[in-house]
């Protein structure tokens, strides 16, 4: 079945795609917006720990489900084995309205100078594909700036004094410390750590028609239930609705990308809920539907024109996968320093993410989001007892008494860490899914390790009685902060698009998500995927409107 002819196609709601939908329907063009998904409701799902996207144990409220996606994960050693989305090895983003910015955390950080010039401040790493970005910190500023102030940022930047300058502060005050928090600030402070509010894409006063934070615990892996975690659902998306403009259309599986004689493309083709295919033509095409979908969804499109995949000349198209080589520590207390207060992710320090002498790069550090009961049953000290009366002793006793500093290093891109589609696998729907293979770097491991020791340290300062630092293994990363599949560059050679996300060779299809990053930032990277959302929608539409039909 096809429908009606379209200005734009945008695959994938999330961060970057309901950012694009607002801004080119506000531009007056004609869009569709596609969504794997449906809508998200707190009371359809509520507080269920086993279901939420933090722990997956029994699937996953927001989706994608185990009966009609898996995807195929190869080791080290090249071993291969189906993953289904409540296995980590999964690399899950939610498929829902909104994605991600449903039940994300909501941190929103700002990358800084440094992290779209990592080749320059870091020079040749063996092994590595790193790069400098083609845009700049001051270019992606403005940008930066919109998100927050539209979509709407909680915290106070200049507290941070290695923050990246900014014209405009946050549009609303940070959240106040809980008791963990304050504990850890005055800690930081006294061994010589500049402490500030994390940045949150959460309402800490009535804003955009929405009210405030009840600061709940169970936020981080879980739809708000009344509103006031900011994401792409109850922002931007109903602006896009509201020009009449944008028609969204959930339960779309959009699975190829479609290209005419001419070597033109067209539209895509995708299936609805009831397994019924149907084909939507466009003048543009942008691809937002996740650092493992988006290049997926390129290498399936293949045709005389495209034999290697849409985009894939060069074999670009989703290599460099990257996400946080996290480390941390954990730490015991004799107090309770558990109140309660959500989602508890509250104080950070930059002071590690950058100028580390014989390091490269580092990482934010902060405190975690709070851990539910069964999460918490995998934070024991090494040669803990894992069962038995021992086991649930400990459970009681140090639940509230226990505090995590996490880093989300900045892994440093490798060519062979990437997304390729399965020869062998296919979905419910009958296209090869998505397989994922590669590795940290030694690099990667060498800065946890440094970032793991200066957590530890911090913890060790807030009276922590025990405490030990945790690295991560040196498996592909790339989970809820996948990025760099199809990234951005002036070269063609070394690059899937250019710095505007515009497929090299291809006019009219773009990408705008977290496939473009060139390095993944110290930083969880949502407000930086929004930030490019406007920069590339701003770039599509000033072109459309000055008569550039692609």
């Amino acid at each position: 079945m096809s429908h009606k002819h379209v200005n734009a196609i945008v695959v994938g709601s999330g961060a970057g795609g309901g950012v694009i939908a607002k801004e080119l329907s506000s531009a007056g063009l004609t869009v569709v917006l596609f969504e794997r998904g449906d809508w998200a409701n707190y009371d359809d799902h509520t507080n269920d720990e086993l279901t939420s996207q933090r722990t997956f144990v029994l699937g996953n409220h927001y989706g994608p489900d185990n009966e009609r996606y898996r995807r195929v994960a190869v080791d080290n050693q090249g071993n291969k084995r189906i993953v289904f989305p409540n296995d980590w090895a999964y690399h899950n983003n939610a498929a829902c309205v909104g994605s991600g910015t449903v039940p994300y955390g909501g941190m929103a950080w700002r990358f800084m100078e440094e992290d779209f010039k990592m080749k320059s401040t870091y020079g040749h790493i063996e092994g590595s594909s790193n790069a400098d970005w083609p845009i700049t910190y001051a270019d992606l500023e403005p940008y930066y700036e919109k998100a927050e102030w539209e979509i709407g940022v909680a915290g106070d930047d200049y507290q941070n004094p290695f923050a990246p300058w900014r014209r405009k502060p946050q549009p609303m005050p940070p959240f106040e410390h809980n008791r963990e928090a304050r504990l850890l600030d005055a800690a930081a402070r006294r061994i010589g750590f500049h402490p500030f509010p994390v940045p949150m894409l959460r309402n800490s006063i009535p804003f955009g028609g929405r009210p405030a934070c009840i600061r709940m615990r169970t936020c981080v892996g879980y739809a708000c239930p009344v509103n006031a975690k900011c994401g792409t659902q109850n922002t931007v998306i109903p602006v896009a609705l509201a020009t009449g403009n944008c028609e969204l259309r959930v339960n779309s599986q959009v699975t190829e990308i479609l290209t005419n004689d001419q070597g033109k493309l067209t539209g895509v083709s995708y299936f609805d809920n009831n397994k019924k295919k149907h084909i939507q033509t466009a003048d543009i095409i942008v691809l937002s539907a996740s650092a493992t979908e988006t290049p997926r969804l390129m290498l399936n499109s293949k045709s005389k024109h495209f034999p290697e995949g849409i985009g894939n000349r060069y074999d670009w198209v989703g290599r460099n996968l990257q996400g946080h080589a996290y480390c941390g520590s954990y730490g015991f207390f004799e107090e309770e320093i558990f109140d309660d207060v959500g989602p508890g992710a509250s104080i950070a320090v930059c002071d590690f993410a950058h100028n580390n002498p014989g390091v490269v790069g580092g990482a934010i550090m902060t405190n975690d989001f709070l851990r539910m009961p069964y999460s918490f049953t995998g934070v024991r000290p090494p040669g803990s007892k894992r069962w038995g009366k021992e086991h649930k002793e400990f459970q009681r006793t140090y639940y509230k008494r226990f505090a995590t500093i996490s880093g989300a290093v900045q892994e440093i891109p490798n060519f062979h860490s990437r997304v390729e589609v399965s020869d062998e696998v296919k979905d419910y729907w009958g296209i090869p899914v998505a397989k994922i293979s590669g590795f940290k770097l030694d690099v990667d491991i060498e800065t946890a390790q440094f970032i793991a020791e200066k957590a530890d340290q911090w913890l060790k300062a807030a009276g922590a009685f025990q405490s030990w630092k945790r690295v991560p293994g040196r498996g592909v990363s790339g989970g809820q902060h996948q990025s760099g599949t199809c990234r951005m560059g002036d070269d063609p050679q070394t690059s899937v698009t250019n710095k505007y996300g515009q497929v090299h060779g291809v006019d009219n299809l773009f990408v705008a998500d977290g496939s473009l990053h060139v390095t993944n930032g110290a930083f969880n990277p949502a407000l930086t995927i929004m930030a490019l959302g406007y920069w590339v929608g701003d770039y599509i539409a000033k072109e459309w409107n000055h008569g550039n039909r692609f």
